[in-house]
């Protein structure tokens, strides 16, 4: 039996913490930290990126088949209320090296206040990797 494809995805919300995806069941092998320019995030209540030609999204890069991909975006919608679509991007990882992977963006988000506990669970990858204070401050900015 051949082993389905896997993509690079880009995580910049929730699902960068593993524990997060293993609710979901996916535990991908490994998670790379990287920047995407062009890029702001927001959090209103969900994770969401806004073209921006001066921002800059960190988050990690993960190896995950289309059926993962599919049931991640369809817990997304279904349980939280997003409907995310993939868009290809080219994330710089932190070593300044380039690597192309999807990056899942909701068109439309209904906008409402952040939930502290959510801001939790995309702040705590966050700091794990070690991404610049300046950025976590931002991520914080969001409870």
């Amino acid at each position: 039996m051949v082993a389905e494809p896997k993509v690079p995805v880009f995580f910049y919300g929730s699902y960068m913490s593993r524990s997060v995806l293993a609710e979901i069941e996916f535990v991908p092998e490994a998670m790379v930290a990287g920047r995407l320019h062009g890029y702001d995030i927001t959090i209103a209540p969900l994770a969401n990126l806004e073209p921006s030609d001066r921002g800059v999204v960190y988050g990690l890069i993960a190896e995950a088949t289309h059926a993962e991909l599919a049931r991640l975006y369809g817990h997304a919608e279904q349980v939280l209320g997003g409907k995310y679509l993939p868009f290809p991007v080219l994330v710089e990882l932190l070593d300044g090296t380039f690597r192309p992977a999807l990056c899942y963006i909701a068109p439309e988000l209904t906008s409402a206040e952040a939930d502290p506990d959510y801001v939790a669970r995309v702040l705590g990858p966050a700091r794990e990797a070690r991404f610049p204070d300046w950025y976590l401050e931002r991520l914080e900015s969001f409870r």
